[in-house]
């Protein structure tokens, strides 16, 4: 069993320097949730790295986005996605046994990182290079439906746990922890998995994916409704259906039209002890 990296130790290996990532922090008792983009070095950093101990200590969740965004972005939607650097599963079900299946599959490669972030529960990480991210959300959406994974928890705009940070979500704190299990960059040929979209997501229901004959938008909460039937039918446990429905709500990406205003907010509350985070324009960057 390898030694777990420190939450600098972790982005470094797995985004270049200049590569801009979200995190996102939440105080589920306070329903407060931050979000900050800033360079993997930045971030990686002594004084950002403080301030999230802090922040954690006080009882916020610390994540992060697993796939750089573009110069600017302000947000983390699909289109703020610049590059894909990882593919991902959560595992929230029977965690021992799915993670289990993935690690004697011949399908998938070795996992570069397992991330232990509560009893039972894991988040399973490949470095990648070369996909879309709609090509590395068909990818998840395939393992998960193989696998029995979180079928939320395939967007390529997700955040994970950051390791080395405890898990504030259940009465217990967990201090979560990363193994490492392999060095490799992977490519979606690494990956023999039928890669074909499936209906096991939240964003793949066919019978959802266009507007209804009178013009009128898909709502999210008509998704979640019918994700909570297919789930429901193929078995899943109704408590699990509901949190995975629920943190899905919470972790909402901003609307990019509100960059500016939410910028100006955030400057405005900002805690002197929050470290900047500055494009080479000097603009703060949120």
């Amino acid at each position: 069993m390898s030694v777990s990296p420190s939450a600098s130790e972790y982005i470094q290996d797995n985004f270049e320097p200049s590569d801009r990532i979200a995190v996102l922090l939440r105080n589920r008792d306070r329903d407060e949730v931050i979000q900050r983009i800033g360079t993997a070095d930045t971030i990686a950093g002594r004084d950002f790295q403080e301030w999230l101990k802090s922040k954690n200590q006080s009882g916020f969740d610390i994540y992060i986005g697993m796939n750089a965004l573009r110069e600017g972005a302000c947000s983390r939607t699909k289109q703020d996605i610049q590059t894909i650097r990882h593919v991902y599963l959560d595992i929230d079900y029977e965690g021992e046994m799915a993670l289990a299946a993935i690690q004697k599959s011949d399908e998938v490669p070795k996992p570069n990182y397992v991330l232990n972030t509560s009893p039972g529960k894991y988040q399973v990480i490949w470095k990648m290079e070369g996909a879309s991210p709609e090509e590395a959300e068909s990818l998840q959406q395939a393992m998960a439906e193989q696998f029995g994974t979180d079928p939320a928890a395939t967007d390529s705009t997700r955040v994970l746990r950051l390791p080395d940070f405890v898990n504030k979500k259940y009465e217990k704190e967990f201090h979560v922890q990363a193994e490492v299990h392999a060095t490799t960059v992977y490519h979606l040929r690494d990956f023999k998995i039928d890669a074909e979209p499936t209906d096991s997501g939240r964003h793949v229901d066919q019978t959802l994916s266009s507007p209804r004959p009178d013009g009128a938008p898909i709502t999210q909460s008509e998704r979640d409704w019918a994700y909570a039937k297919r789930a429901l039918a193929r078995g899943d446990n109704p408590d699990v259906v509901i949190q995975r429905i629920a943190d899905f709500r919470a972790d909402e990406k901003h609307n990019p039209e509100l960059c500016r205003a939410q910028d100006y907010a955030d400057k405005a509350r900002k805690s002197p002890q929050e470290p900047d985070l500055q494009d080479d324009s000097g603009r703060h960057k949120r």
